[in-house]
């Protein structure tokens, strides 16, 4: 993981279970013509924050030569990805062994602050001064064709762009791709570094952001709460490493846990707003359980989509109530980006894993911000602290732009 509470899983989980959050104000670029001047931003060594343990040094995921060709969002992909496979402990090294493992890590947009900048330089200064590396530094694939080559995966190589689906959509393909054969061990996440002009002036512009909060940033994301007034933007990377449970049990793999479901549906509403009755979520929820042979009392938690949007919160929460009825009442849900943010395109994958945390550590992260419920909003919602609890099944939702959306549920390990 590379998040806005920092480095790795370890820091992630102690962080985001103790209520920390990584919101802040925007420092590394001006932003004094934006409404909105928050985010939820990878604690940085080059951005002045080379005291925190957890912080992003410029030489992790690739050197100086090789981040002069990518873009952010690469960087943060490499690095997660890397975490991932040392913490696997799978190293194929005969033919057949790299064949069988592939890759699938997506973003939501890609390398926007590349092409932003390319565009910039090619009306500035004319096309001879635009990189041979600038298309291959922005495109969305190239996190997984780099995991690729620097790990030597020869199976299958994609990519998912389902905006802030992607990272969600990205494990549930990849374990179907184990399902049917294509391979026995799959590198799948997501990953986004799109915090920078253009990128906040286009959702400002679409009024989805928070503007309210520019002076108290941490409490700017605040799912199901009166005061909500938009989602936080977030970057960074989540990377799983998923793989055939008789393959990983026969080389004495750690197993975290199992992803049990998928399911996946379309509002065929509107571009950008949820389906007012919920239907969308409704049935990819529907869907996940069906998937996985589960009934709604199997599930203990969830990590909502819960984006703090006016709009978005309440349906989902609604769409709960109606899938699961009486048993509502039973689970804990909470959302995750009221510490984080939210990361588009990694969000999927980066709540996926808080998600199996919750289920190895018996602990379900809490909701930051929740001071007021909005009015009807009353289930368990974990508001500012965690809470311990037994955790057999979590459901994870991830809905996009364009009406797309995803779930996962993740159950203890065989």
């Amino acid at each position: 993981m590379v998040t806005p509470l920092g480095v790795g899983v370890a820091h992630n989980w102690e962080r985001i279970t103790n209520g920390t959050s990584g919101l802040r104000a925007i420092e590394h670029m001006d932003v004094s013509d934006l409404p909105s001047r928050v985010a939820g931003l990878v604690p940085r060594a080059d951005r002045g924050q080379d005291d925190d343990p957890a912080a992003f040094h410029p030489d992790m995921g690739a050197d100086a030569k090789l981040r002069r060709r990518m873009d952010e969002f690469i960087v943060y992909g490499l690095k997660a990805a890397d975490d991932a496979v040392a913490d696997s402990g799978w190293k194929p090294e005969t033919d057949e062994d790299q064949e069988r493992t592939g890759v699938i890590i997506g973003s939501g947009i890609g390398g926007l602050q590349g092409i932003a900048e390319g565009a910039v330089t090619l009306h500035k200064h004319g096309p001879r001064k635009i990189s041979p590396f600038f298309i291959p530094s922005n495109l969305i694939n190239l996190v997984s064709g780099h995991v690729s080559i620097r790990h030597g995966f020869k199976g299958p190589n994609h990519a998912v762009v389902t905006a802030c689906s992607t990272g969600a959509h990205a494990i549930g393909d990849a374990s179907r791709m184990i399902m049917f054969g294509d391979a026995d061990v799959m590198v799948a996440g997501g990953a986004e570094a799109a915090i920078c002009r253009i990128g906040m002036a286009g959702f400002c512009s679409a009024k989805a952001l928070s503007t309210g909060f520019n002076d108290r940033p941490t409490e700017a994301s605040r799912p199901w709460d009166r005061d909500r007034d938009g989602f936080v933007m977030g970057e960074g990377a989540g990377i799983v490493v998923l793989e055939e449970y008789e393959h990983a049990k026969a080389r004495g793999a750690r197993i975290y846990a199992e992803i049990k479901g998928y399911g996946l549906s379309g509002d065929a509403y509107h571009i950008t707003a949820p389906a007012e009755d919920g239907n969308g979520g409704y049935r990819a929820m529907r869907g996940a359980l069906r998937n996985a042979g589960l009934n709604p009392e199997d599930i203990d938690y969830i990590n909502a989509h819960g984006t703090s949007t006016e709009l978005g919160d309440k349906i989902e929460h609604d769409a709960v109530k109606r899938l699961f009825g009486d048993h509502a009442h039973a689970l804990s849900m909470s959302s995750t980006k009221s510490a984080i943010g939210h990361l588009l395109g990694a969000a999927g994958s980066v709540e996926a894993i808080y998600a199996i945390l919750a289920v190895v550590n018996g602990v379900v992260p809490p909701t930051l911000n929740l001071e007021n419920p909005t009015e009807g909003c009353d289930l368990d919602l974990v508001p500012k602290v965690a809470k311990e609890r037994a955790v057999r099944h979590a459901l994870s939702n991830s809905f996009g732009f364009g009406g797309t959306n995803a779930c996962l549920i993740v159950g203890a390990a065989p």
